[in-house]
């Protein structure tokens, strides 16, 4: 199976289809390309119109639902490589993944909430999801979103 198959599974066991357009909420763009660098740019976990998980981890929401929010922000990601790329295939290697939390004072699971993230982009993308990474706890994050992820990821051609 490829990356292209796999990412597919991913988003039927995540329950959501990511066909339709993934809306860019400002003056900027998705993704930048120099060369063999591609860098992705924040994606919350909205499905469609609609954030899935909002409010702040460890208050309102549990840990399983910000890991959950983190997989759909890594299958958009994911989405948006493979649109720009024609195959996740064309991914030599995840450089590097940032994970921001909103989370609750006394919350310090960041790098929990980060792996759920981190899994699936090794799920999908085999070897070449192995990367780099940070999570940290922040205040705010657009539209209430309990999670947001960026990453840089090099590509063959």
């Amino acid at each position: 199976m490829d990356a292209d198959a796999r990412l597919t599974q991913a988003a039927a066991d995540l329950g959501y289809s990511f066909d339709a357009e993934l809306r860019v909420g400002g003056n900027y763009v998705p993704l930048v390309r120099d060369d063999h660098v591609v860098y992705v740019s924040g994606q919350v976990p909205r499905v469609g119109d609609t954030v899935v998980v909002t409010g702040r981890v460890g208050d309102d929401v549990s840990l399983d639902q910000a890991q959950h929010a983190a997989r759909v922000c890594a299958m958009r990601a994911l989405v948006l490589l493979q649109r720009a790329l024609g195959s996740l295939d064309e991914v030599r290697q995840v450089l590097r993944v940032t994970v921001y939390v909103r989370s609750a004072a006394q919350f310090t699971q960041h790098s929990e909430v980060a792996d759920a993230a981190s899994e699936l982009l090794h799920r999908v993308l085999d070897r070449a999801g192995t990367h780099t990474r940070t999570s940290v706890g922040v205040f705010q994050l657009p539209k209430n979103a309990s999670v947001e992820l960026d990453l840089i990821a090099s590509v063959r051609r």
